[in-house]
């Protein structure tokens, strides 16, 4: 009973932080106080609860690394062009009849360069967003095809701050994980382009100008040079080199790009990277601003704070419980839709994605032994459905970003396409295999 309360205790301030407006990191703060004095109800020592405190930071010391390189990584590329320069060439190939379904492979493209779905929704989804709108494309269909491309890299690229964080929590290799990602998610994008394609036959879409173009060739010099650090970074990501080498060597290159080509003062570079890119050009600051380290401490504080809960949790046995719960769950459908359901209640009552994955695997992780099963399994779920919840920063933030509207979400089709052909293979007996090199598991087995 106890445990219930407190539970219901945890819920109820995401509620109030929610419905009042304030700052999520609040409420997961909030949390952390509530489940700490549950252990020390439960006779545990402050000074113990304290060690797993630390010991769940611990855990994502690399990730909180990754998260500063990728935060001066996105302001870089704001900077010195590279993003310019895709979008540039990019808009060439923009017919109307096609856009909804070009919405979606753009910002499939950007979130697998950059890792992150704000990022991208930030850059190229109003890119997108502010062409479909000259083309008199409903902005619900825009809307879709932007979140469903931003999430696309943002559970499957090496630069993803989720797909970083899985791989902290489970203790797998990211660039496994990734290869298995890329398999699993053929057929959804596949599926996915499809609808996109006929909504964009069926949308009404008009020829139109949108002088973007001219807006980046006023403020950068662009060509082929400004790519190299997108290059570096697809060179390096099938060289399987460490990510944060890739990310710092694509940074430096970046920054040279930056000094060399943009005519950037060391000084000004400096901030750039600290703050984030900051356009002189109103109309360039409309589609470029963004970035930097700075940009990236409210999510890594949410990562600090939310990976305590699984240490306090183990320390202090308050999910076990709701544990064999999920454990009958997944012996009545099987482990994969055990874990797509807790994913969703988690997804909604969390309120964001990174505290919705730690609270997933710590509830699920006995009904998946396998941690590379495992973490498939939270990249097929938990990564995508958080997206779906209206009320969560994960697809809100996005949307927002883009000037989308959140009716958009049922239109995201490949954030559902994806947990569902995942779910449908695992239950004919098709589904991954336990390692990457092990024979795929078929029922029974």
């Amino acid at each position: 009973m106890l445990e219930a309360s407190v539970l219901l205790v945890f819920v109820a301030g995401l509620l109030f932080c929610l419905i009042a407006g304030l700052p999520i990191l609040l409420a997961i703060l909030f949390g952390y106080l509530v489940f700490f004095a549950y252990g020390l109800s439960r006779g545990k020592r402050a000074s113990r609860l304290l060690a797993a405190s630390l010991a769940g930071i611990r855990s994502v010391k690399n990730i909180l690394i990754t998260f500063m390189l990728i935060g001066m990584l996105t302001a870089v590329w704001r900077a010195c062009g590279t993003i310019a320069t895709i979008i540039c060439a990019s808009t060439r190939v923009m017919r109307p009849d096609l856009m909804v379904m070009i919405c979606f492979w753009l910002c499939c493209l950007i979130s697998f360069l950059t890792g992150t779905s704000f990022g991208s929704a930030a850059t190229m989804g109003v890119i997108c967003m502010s062409i479909s709108n000259v083309m008199g494309i409903p902005p619900v269909y825009a809307g879709g095809a932007i979140l469903s491309g931003t999430f696309f890299g943002d559970r499957c690229s090496p630069m993803s701050t989720s797909a970083q964080l899985i791989c902290a929590i489970t203790g797998t290799d990211i660039y496994r994980n990734i290869r298995r990602m890329l398999q699993t998610c053929v057929v959804p994008f596949l599926l996915t382009s499809g609808l996109y394609l006929v909504l964009g036959l069926l949308s009404g879409a008009r020829e139109a100008p949108a002088d973007v173009i001219g807006i980046f060739e006023r403020n950068y010099h662009l060509g082929w040079i400004p790519l190299i650090p997108a290059l570096i970074t697809v060179l390096f990501f099938l060289l399987r080199l460490n990510v944060k080498v890739t990310m710092l060597t694509s940074i430096l290159a970046g920054g040279a790009i930056c000094l060399w080509a943009q005519g950037i003062a060391p000084p000004e570079l400096f901030w750039i990277c600290l703050r984030g890119f900051r356009a002189a050009d109103p109309e360039l600051a409309a589609f470029s601003n963004g970035g930097g380290v700075l940009s990236m401490l409210n999510v890594g504080a949410i990562v600090c704070i939310s990976s305590t809960y699984s240490e306090l949790f183990e320390e202090t046995g308050l999910l076990n419980n709701t544990r064999a719960l999920i454990g009958r769950l997944a012996a009545r459908i099987n482990p994969f839709g055990a874990v797509m359901v807790v994913s969703i209640l988690a997804s909604a009552i969390c309120c964001n994605q990174s505290l919705s994955t730690v609270v997933v695997k710590q509830l699920c992780d006995h009904v998946i032994p396998d941690r590379y099963e495992l973490a498939l399994t939270l990249e097929d779920t938990v990564i995508l459905l958080a997206a779906l919840i209206p009320w969560s920063i994960a697809g809100s933030v996005p949307l927002a970003a883009s000037g989308a509207p959140l009716s958009s979400i049922p239109l995201a089709c490949y954030l559902y396409l994806l947990p569902l052909c995942s779910y449908l293979s695992y239950s004919c007996g098709k589904g991954w295999s336990a390692s990457p090199d092990a024979p795929v598991r078929t029922e029974g087995s």
